[in-house]
């Protein structure tokens, strides 16, 4: 009864299952099930024909064909869909062309379908997700068929021919769905508009370039053939020469200098700029798409009515006691992540006093630098493993929560998978950028791990060199070694699933005619050869690019290469991925969205954290304002006019403090000479006194410039993005208009019915 109150506004449907989707000439299937041949009588032969029996009793067709493997060809009948049709119809619409059916697109009809198949319950309460676990069906798939739209979709998106030329998205549309389109779209935008940050990078870059040999800071420590810097370790090292590391001070002011406080306040308002105009470009394209005013959570409750009349909708909940639990492993396990980045720190701080005492001499001169390299290298092992365990733990968190909806379930899992990640991959650059020489202490009283190995110390000009390389090293071994892997893998799994499944042709006999193959039996084979999709196929995408997005904007000011970096990788990555999903893997199950979800607020929150990064990096890690209080307090230029001297003169011995040999500590073995000379005080890069090791009254200067400066820097970005936010509308005008007419036309045809019916 319920049913015919629900169909009540639309005609009756035909008796006969007639498939207009199909041609006279050739079967179309919407669905392939393949299972193992199993004993006849067997629990799992049991359960298979349970399953099939449900799915014969709602209407479907089902045709099967025997191989290595059984397959199960299914077509759901021809009402399925003209009840879709009538729920998802908004009631204008229902009145008007309460008679007219078009054939529903086939991306709707896949989705329709594998809704159907996930939620058909066997007498036995289980569903295929739970007989897939027990191995009772191997695999279900909807088949990439020889379409036309896939034939373009090959030509002109699936090939490295294409590789700057635009996206087919509506095309991309009507073979994947909105979800997989709206992906693309985002990713295609994002990539275009990396081109202004890639290029403003580039001349950030050019601009440090012009001062490589020519800045005073660096000539001052290429020129101090004197200086005598105190020993890195604390056994049998030497003292060094502040000269001996000129190169190095070159390439940090190449990073390290005005330019780079512009570009981080470009990138922040690059950021803003970026996703106001992706919110236009996605009303632009959810309107051509006549998805504006779609709901997903009532698309969800149609399906469930269309797969059961009966059922019932699983209201809100919330349990406090669940939300503690979640929140309260959630935080252990970040904990955790950030007890892998203390466990690098101690790996960088013991590598430096290895490599200083070894005999080789390459070693022992470049050792701060290799610990950084090869730390860098470990940083992105642990990234690798974390992320597999980061993904488990994710999911079992969803699980605790037992979210209400699969839209739920994804947001949740998506925010607890991003918050892992961004500690694995950013946890040791934030101790790099905000804590490496800050907390080592200081010559005669250094800060030990274990009470034995030395924290590392910044570089005399600074430790943002540091922190370029840890970024370097992490972005080109992602983006060279995991899209390898991500496009090897499937590729030569692929081949060899091939190879594996193809059965070998019998040899006819003597007189024998070779039996004619049913012709769905190929088309099924070559889809079954393909990889595996899964429903976070797409969500890996996501994230990916997402953490990347995270390297090109929070510590952007260190690394100005970063967006052309990503820049490479997403002209690749895009092809990369349409060759993948178009002959590599199975075809995704399309699904309808109207924009890209809970990833939105996820890059709004990075754009955030990039204001702070940035910030941070500037005034913390960056030399720039303690130049700039030498420059304007302490320098020479400050007591005399000196029109033709570089203000920055003498800034280096300025930042070096003095510390007395005899104040060592006992376990500290030193040589007392240095090329001849009997050395009775070295320098170290700090702000203290030299007779009691406090610090001076420039230290708390530099300290209070640094806090003004990064309150300063922050509160002029937030205001100019807010300010960027307001002038760009997130919706068009013409798209804004488009609605308010149609809401117009609509009310005019309803009040024109309602005077009609009243007249009657």
């Amino acid at each position: 009864m319920q049913d015919e109150i629900l169909l009540t506004p639309c005609r009756e449907f035909p008796a006969e299952d007639t498939d207009s989707f199909a041609s006279p000439n050739e079967e179309k299937w919407d669905f392939v099930l393949v299972s193992d041949i199993h004993e006849m009588g067997s629990e799992k032969e049991i359960k298979r024909k349970k399953f099939l029996d449900e799915l014969s009793k709602k209407g479907f067709t089902i045709k099967k064909i025997e191989d290595t493997k059984l397959f199960y060809g299914v077509r759901a009948p021809q009402q399925i869909f003209w009840k879709y049709q009538c729920l998802m119809m908004n009631p204008n619409s229902r009145q008007q062309n309460s008679s007219a059916y078009q054939d529903v697109p086939v991306t709707t009809r896949i989705r329709v379908v594998h809704f159907i198949l996930q939620n058909t319950v066997t007498s036995d309460l289980e569903k295929l997700h739970d007989l897939m676990k027990k191995k009772v069906f191997e695999a279900a798939f909807p088949l990439h068929k020889k379409e036309e739209i896939r034939e373009i979709l090959k030509k002109k998106w699936a090939r490295w021919r294409v590789l700057f030329k635009e996206q087919p998205i509506e095309e991309i549309r009507c073979y994947f769905g909105e979800k997989v389109a709206l992906y693309f779209a985002w990713l295609g935008w994002y990539t275009y508009l990396l081109i202004f940050a890639a290029l403003a990078g580039l001349a950030t870059v050019a601009a440090g370039a012009t001062v490589f040999s020519s800045s005073q800071v660096s000539k001052e420590i290429c020129d101090a053939n004197n200086t005598i810097m105190c020993p890195l370790c604390d056994q049998n090292c030497s003292f060094w020469l502040l000269s001996d590391t000129c190169t190095y001070a070159k390439v940090t002011h190449m990073i390290d200098n005005e330019a780079t406080v512009v570009f981080a306040m470009f990138m922040a308002i690059w950021a803003t700029v970026f996703l106001e105009l992706w919110k236009r470009e996605r009303a632009n394209v959810v309107t051509s798409w006549d998805l504006y005013g779609w709901d997903e959570e009532e698309e969800e409750l149609a399906l469930q009515l269309i797969n059961n009349s009966q059922h019932e909708p699983r209201l809100y909940q919330h349990s406090y006691l669940r939300s503690t639990i979640v929140l309260i492993l959630a935080l252990l396990m970040i904990m955790v992540l950030i007890g892998i980045a203390h466990a690098l720190v101690i790996y960088r701080a013991v590598a430096t006093a290895v490599f200083m005492q070894n005999d080789m001499n390459l070693l022992r001169k470049h050792a701060d630098i290799i610990a950084v390299m090869t730390g860098a290298v470990l940083h992105y092992i642990t990234i690798i493993i974390m992320t597999k365990v980061n993904w488990r733990v994710a999911l079992f968190l969803c699980d605790l929560e037992k979210p209400r909806t699969f839209s739920q379930r994804e947001n949740s899992f998506t925010v607890k998978i991003f918050l892992f990640q961004f500690f694995t991959n950013f946890s040791s650059l934030i101790y790099i950028a905000f804590f490496l020489g800050r907390i080592n202490g200081h010559p005669g009283h250094y800060a030990r791990i274990a009470g034995h190995w030395r924290l590392e110390e910044c570089h005399p000009s600074g430790c943002i060199t540091d922190l370029f390389i840890q970024m370097a090293v992490i972005m080109v071994l992602k983006q060279t070694i995991s899209n390898i892997m991500e496009y090897l893998i499937p590729l030569i799994s692929h081949q060899l699933r091939k190879k594996k499944k193809h059965p070998k042709k019998r040899r006819l006999m003597l007189g024998e005619e070779e039996e004619a193959e049913d012709p769905c039996k190929r088309q099924w084979l070559n889809n079954y050869e393909l990889n595996e999709v899964n429903v976070f196929s797409l969500f890996n995408e996501y994230l990916e690019i997402v953490i990347q997005y995270s390297f090109t904007t929070i510590f952007v000011a260190a690394f100005p290469l970063a967006p052309l970096l990503a820049l490479i990788n997403n002209v690749i990555e895009i092809h990369m991925d349409a060759i993948k999903m178009m002959r590599l893997r199975r075809r995704m199950v399309p699904r309808k969205a109207k924009d890209i979800g809970i990833w939105l607020q996820v890059l709004e929150a990075i754009g955030i954290l990039a204001v702070i990064g940035n910030g941070l990096v500037i005034a913390i890690t960056s030399d720039f304002i303690p130049v700039q209080v030498y420059k304007y307090m302490y320098s020479p230029c400050t007591m005399e006019n000196h029109t033709s001297m570089d203000c920055s003169t003498g800034y280096i011995n300025n930042s070096l403090s003095v510390f007395h040999i005899q104040d060592f500590e006992p376990h500290t073995k030193v040589l007392p000479e240095f090329k001849g000379e009997q050395i009775k005080e070295c320098r170290y890069r700090d702000y203290r006194n030299a007779d009691d090791y406090t610090y001076t009254v420039q230290f708390w200067h530099i300290f209070a410039a640094r806090l003004a400066f990064l309150i300063l820097f922050e509160h002029v970005a937030l205001c100019v993005k807010l300010i960027a936010a307001w002038y760009i509308p997130d919706t068009p005008q013409k798209v804004k208009n488009k609605i308010l007419t149609e809401k117009h036309i609509n009310l005019r045809n309803e009040l024109s019915t309602a005077e009609y019916s009243t007249e009657v």
